[in-house]
């Protein structure tokens, strides 16, 4: 299943929608967990240790991680999309917006629910943007950069990114739990299940291949009474 970057000429009142609905789902899915309070995803941690020793918000904290981030793209030489100053954008508004919307302080039960609700969301949300196929947003792309700049394996890459980012957000009193360990170890598997319901198919893109059927050979036509 092709997930490259495709030109924006191609489908863009299909592919747009579906870009800017995954990220303002993926933001939601961000505030969810921040309100379960039972631990964040690293970027999350890093974004809301930062949010404890500053005026702003997390989701404005959000939207300038990934700037910042975005800047790190220049020496690896990778370059942005639409999608990409789409994430920054869009992310930090709508995890804010959830945050404004959702209770402070739930009730154990609701905390639960509300981190489950989040990883779920999460990773459905990651489908549908990176299915729109419009670029990656800073954070996918510097993780995509490095592993083409030092040769070592993507899974290797993030992992580190991943461990430097979450031990930098506690270290700031970032939200660490037994949330961050679930969404590790479960947000991977909710986004492939999901992809390929979400994923756009180029027209440039190969056809799938046909499923081979085993089929019963047809029996003979009848010929009729007086044949």
């Amino acid at each position: 299943m092709p997930l490259t970057y495709v030109p924006l000429r191609e489908h863009p009142a299909r592919r747009l929608p579906q870009l800017f609905a995954g990220l303002a789902l993926y933001g939601i899915s961000l505030a969810l967990m921040v309100r379960s309070g039972l631990g964040l995803s690293p970027w999350s941690v890093l974004n809301e240790g930062l949010a404890r020793h500053t005026s702003l918000s997390f989701g404005t904290l959000t939207t300038l991680v990934g700037a910042a981030v975005l800047l790190l793209w220049i020496p690896l030489r990778q370059r942005p999309t639409l999608g990409t100053f789409a994430n920054i954008l869009t992310v930090g508004w709508s995890s804010d917006l959830g945050l404004w919307l959702l209770p402070d302080h739930p009730a154990p039960p609701v905390r639960g629910a509300l981190l489950a609700t989040g990883i779920l969301l999460n990773g459905l949300s990651v489908a549908v943007y990176v299915g729109a196929r419009c670029g990656p947003g800073p954070r996918d792309g510097l993780m995509t950069a490095l592993t083409a700049a030092t040769g070592r394996s993507l899974r290797l890459v993030r992992t580190a990114i991943e461990i430097v980012v979450l031990a930098a957000g506690w270290l700031l009193g970032g939200s660490v739990g037994p949330g961050t360990v679930l969404y590790a170890v479960t947000v991977g598997a909710v986004t492939q299940y999901c992809l390929p319901w979400c994923a756009y198919r180029a027209d440039r893109d190969p056809a799938p291949a046909p499923t081979r059927r085993t089929r019963r050979p047809s029996a003979a036509p009848d010929p009729g009474p007086g044949r």
